[in-house]
């Protein structure tokens, strides 16, 4: 996929990736890149993220 003719019609017809898109990509790779052991706990502390609720006064943004 390095024909910069391919990847410019694609890019055409797709339009380009928001920032948010690129970054999951980024995040995807390096997940990738952990031993399964690292990755289980990985997934395990999103998980505990996204059930507990949030400390009072915190704010993500």
């Amino acid at each position: 996929m390095k024909d910069p003719t391919y990847v410019a019609e694609l890019q055409k017809r797709l339009g380009a990736p928001s920032s948010e898109t690129l970054e999951s990509l980024r995040l995807l790779k390096a997940f990738l890149k952990l031993s399964p052991d690292q990755r289980s706990e990985i997934v395990e502390l999103v998980e505990r993220l996204a059930t507990s609720p949030a400390p009072s006064g915190s704010s993500l943004s």
